[in-house]
């Protein structure tokens, strides 16, 4: 079982790196601004946060196993979409078609999260999410070269715009099979007690320190990576960083990228022997002084200093997440609809360092990503202890 629920990291996160693919291929089709064309990262993120309350309340009232078998059925459902869209020849379709897939993305990590940190001893479930979102990096390395091939390799056709929803088909189909492949297993773990909860009730697991440092850390985790990840071709390109064309400044994204992906294989044993908690805070502090060395400095050194806080971020998504639902109990799958909210980072935060990059310049605007991993630094030293049950320490700060 802990195989197969792997494997759906390697999908949603395959999936999610499509979005990359995309956002050419759609200003191409539409002829948008770069605004416009970075809606459809917004639509996709909004998702998270519109979203995972409401999918944390599924997942426990049906449990892990269905709630997994409906993320997968809705994410499909956003597949098939990408086919009226092509033929309607309207971008808002096409913004619709990813919010329900990243709808159902958001479901499935919902349920997925937790359900492998559960999978197994406590005491290794740091290390087990981690090496599960080493093969969410495998899918993101991956995904976005065979989606090359196949979406933007016929940018010349007249009917271009079919070729994403012919893509997004073939992905539905898949999608389709693991689904029936985890509904015939659905009853090989009980279903979740349901917590008596309404959404208040689950904004009032905020109390609990452990979880709202989590779900503050979540959002500034992802909004920093984003926003380093969307703004790194144009940073390498500069004349007086690497001075590269934007071909071969894209290429150099698999460092960023493939270092994340390394760092998670490296880090899931490391986890077994360290505190997770201090680990997180160490290498949020090397992420925040490379970005700070990077905009300081110039030409090889400030690419490379930047492209290297993906590996700082290998470790960062999943041990958060763990020590965050850490002491839930039977509550566990209302903290994991919070902390998913909470990637609606990845949506706000690239805002806000590209109002400041026009304001000033690419270097000046890193202080934003070198902040967010500041206080994520400050989160995983406050947890470097076990977590107590929820509801023994909520009148405690969060960052304390």
């Amino acid at each position: 079982m802990v195989a197969a629920v792997v494997a759906l990291f390697f999908i949603w996160g395959g999936l999610t790196s499509l979005n990359d693919i995309l956002i050419p291929k759609l200003k191409g089709l539409f002829q948008l601004s770069y605004a416009e064309a970075m809606l459809t990262q917004f639509a996709f993120f909004m998702a998270y946060f519109i979203v995972s309350l409401p999918a944390g309340r599924l997942v426990a009232r049906v449990g892990y196993l269905k709630g997994i078998v409906i993320g997968l059925g809705v994410m499909a459902l956003g597949c098939v979409m990408f086919v009226p869209a092509a033929a309607s020849g309207v971008y808002a379709t096409f913004l619709a078609a990813l919010f329900v897939l990243a709808a159902g993305i958001t479901v499935l990590q919902v349920a997925a999260n937790p359900l492998i940190a559960n999978l197994g001893r406590a005491a290794t479930s740091h290390s087990r999410l981690t090496l599960a979102q080493a093969f969410n990096s495998l899918g993101t390395t991956l995904f976005p070269p065979i989606g090359a091939a196949l979406i933007l390799g016929n940018a010349q056709q007249a009917n271009a715009a079919s070729v994403v929803g012919h893509a997004y088909v073939g992905i539905a189909i898949a999608l389709v099979l693991v689904a029936a492949f985890f509904w015939l297993r659905r009853r090989q773990l009980p279903a979740t007690a349901e917590a008596a909860t309404d959404l208040g009730g689950s904004f009032g697991l905020l109390r609990h320190p452990r979880l709202g440092g989590g779900v503050a850390s979540i959002f500034l985790y992802v909004g920093a990576e984003v926003a380093i990840g969307s703004l790194l071709v144009n940073y390498l390109t500069q004349p007086d960083v690497m001075a590269l064309s934007s071909e071969a400044a894209g290429k150099m994204l698999a460092f960023y990228w493939g270092g994340a992906m390394v760092g998670r294989f490296i880090g899931a044993g490391a986890l077994r022997l360290l505190s997770p908690g201090k680990v997180l805070a160490g290498v949020a502090v090397g992420a925040a002084a490379l970005a700070l060395l990077s905009a300081a400095s110039t030409g090889s050194f400030a690419g490379w200093a930047l492209l290297a806080v993906g590996l700082m971020n290998a470790i960062m998504f999943p041990t958060i997440f763990s020590l965050g639902v850490e002491g839930l109990g039977e509550r566990t799958p209302q903290g994991s609809g919070l902390l998913c909210m909470a990637i609606v980072g990845g949506a706000l935060i690239p805002l806000a360092v590209g109002a400041l990059a026009d304001a000033t310049s690419l270097a000046t605007a890193l202080v934003i990503p070198a902040a967010c991993y500041l206080l994520i630094a400050a989160y995983g030293w406050s947890a470097r202890s076990p977590a107590r049950p929820a509801g023994a320490d909520d009148a405690v700060s969060i960052f304390s």
